[in-house]
């Protein structure tokens, strides 16, 4: 079943049964679960940590220092992208209908009849997911909220269709740009090319610091072609892991955990805006204006 499903009945069951809780990203399906969720969490006593696992990646957290030490100088623009391929990195599993109990599987979602796709990738549906806004993007701007210190979009402009996947609701390909009070994020990808992967650009007038899973680099502006990158810094521990183990350390101390339930509810808040925007014809403003 999706980690998170149409609704927050998972989680705030375990909350209630007074579980502690590792919740996969997007740790909502709506807009409107976002509040629910962090009520839910800080009403309790439990300890909820959300699948961001950038927040305990070493080189992450270094390049997140540097950035907000000033290093890159002002940061106008952010550029996030990944691409991945769906046709030839993912093997669909071959389902046993008879041993699923589908009426379960979905949830609050409408009644509708079993389908290996949807089963298989049910993020790339409405009734289950938000396609990569909600999916793969909420990744990369949960980076840009933690680094830049600025959680909620004011617009949003996205430009997406479906070109290669029919048989998906949501579209496989995907520009989006994202307006925040003092500068900008891009994302780009779709899902039937994964030559360069997923990463981000934060373009600084001082410097720019480009970042993926595996390392970094700065970029100094002005500095000769054979000084570039004036820093680098790889990873050879996955974070997921050390993500996990903050978990763990978390439910023994009761600590804070390094990606609360605000961190997970402003990245997934940020894909639904994006969605909203492509539903809407293409562009939106948060929070919606009212008439009267």
């Amino acid at each position: 079943m999706p980690a998170t499903g149409p609704d927050l009945a998972p989680a705030t069951a375990a909350l209630a049964a007074g579980k502690d809780i590792y919740l996969e990203k997007p740790v909502t399906h709506t807009l409107e679960e976002g509040a629910a969720l962090t009520r839910a969490v800080r009403s309790s006593k439990q300890i909820l940590q959300c699948g961001m696992q950038q927040r305990s990646w070493t080189h992450f957290r270094d390049a997140v220092d540097l950035i907000q030490a000033g290093s890159l100088g002002r940061v106008p623009q952010v550029r996030t992208y990944w691409w991945q391929n769906y046709r030839r990195d993912w093997e669909p599993k071959v389902i046993d209908a008879q041993a699923l109990d589908w009426k379960l599987w979905l949830g609050s979602a409408s009644d509708q009849t079993f389908s290996e796709e949807k089963y298989n990738h049910w993020r790339w549906f409405w009734s289950f997911g938000g396609g990569a806004m909600t999916d793969l993007f909420t990744h990369w701007i949960d980076v840009v909220h933690w680094a830049m210190k600025s959680d909620q979009p004011r617009e949003a402009q996205v430009l997406a269709d479906k070109y290669v996947f029919d048989e998906w609701e949501c579209p496989d390909t995907i520009q989006a740009a994202f307006r925040y009070p003092g500068f900008d994020v891009v994302y780009e990808g779709m899902m039937n090319s994964s030559i360069d992967d997923g990463g981000l650009e934060f373009r600084g007038t001082e410097a720019t610091l480009k970042i993926t899973r595996r390392g970094f680099s700065v970029y100094r502006e002005g500095a000769q072609k054979e000084e570039n990158p004036v820093l680098t810094e790889h990873s050879y521990r996955d974070g997921t892991i050390t993500h996990l183990e903050n978990f763990f350390q978390c439910v023994k101390t009761r600590k804070e955990p390094n990606a609360p339930v605000e961190a997970g509810v402003a990245a997934a808040r940020a894909g639904h805006i994006g969605n909203l925007a492509y539903h809407r014809g293409g562009q939106t403003v948060w929070p919606p204006k009212t008439s009267g």
